[in-house]
């Protein structure tokens, strides 16, 4: 039987204006990422999306997020939080390093730093998330999540090819919509409401 799973990234927090890298820590949302958070729950309402179980990173700004969007209770999840990224973490985003030209993404880089591969936080989500969509009483799911951790599942599912052809960009508060059957994923739409975009691939 077909389920579908709506991932969502947080809305734009302090860091995330500050342009500084943001995984383990935390901080709170803006003033713009919660009106795009409260926009994504106006939208669902106009669309007549629901959903039966909602769940969220442990990290406050992917809570903060969910509760914007929904009143309905919902549960946090650890294999959902963002990517670890060891000593750089509440540094400046010009420390990152350039992409793995092979991967793809940060690759291994900050293993070396106490942080995760790109491999270890795709693992983590796709168990997560397929053991959450294998339950018998999911079918419509919200799981609010991370820049990182939701790219990465996307790859999962999408090559990085095809994700650069439909010109999908994770924004704050993108949702990405997905089929789920018998342990696969399938990718199906992007939704990007923030007052900054507009992109609906």
């Amino acid at each position: 039987m077909t389920k579908t799973l709506y991932m969502m990234r947080h809305g734009e927090t302090l860091f995330n204006r500050l342009k500084k890298i943001q995984g383990s820590c935390d901080s709170p949302l803006t003033a713009k990422g919660i009106a795009d958070a409260q926009r994504v729950g106006t939208y669902f309402q106009e669309h007549a999306i629901t959903f039966d179980h909602a769940y969220s990173s442990t990290q406050e700004r992917a809570s903060d997020t969910l509760e914007l969007v929904t009143k309905q209770p919902y549960e946090r999840l650890k294999g959902i939080k963002e990517w670890g990224f060891g000593v750089f973490e509440g540094e400046s985003e010009v420390l990152n390093p350039r992409p793995d030209p092979i991967r793809r993404s940060h690759g291994d880089f900050f293993c070396q730093y106490g942080g995760e591969s790109d491999l270890q936080v795709q693992a983590r989500v796709v168990k997560t998330l397929t053991a959450v969509m294998a339950r018998p009483d999911h079918h419509q799911v919200l799981a609010v999540s991370h820049g990182g951790a939701s790219f990465m599942f996307l790859r999962r599912w999408l090559s990085m090819d095809e994700i650069e052809r439909r010109g999908i960009v994770l924004s704050n508060c993108a949702v990405l919509k997905y089929q789920y059957d018998n342990g696969a994923f399938k990718f199906e739409k992007i939704i990007n409401l923030s007052s900054a975009d507009g992109n609906n691939n």
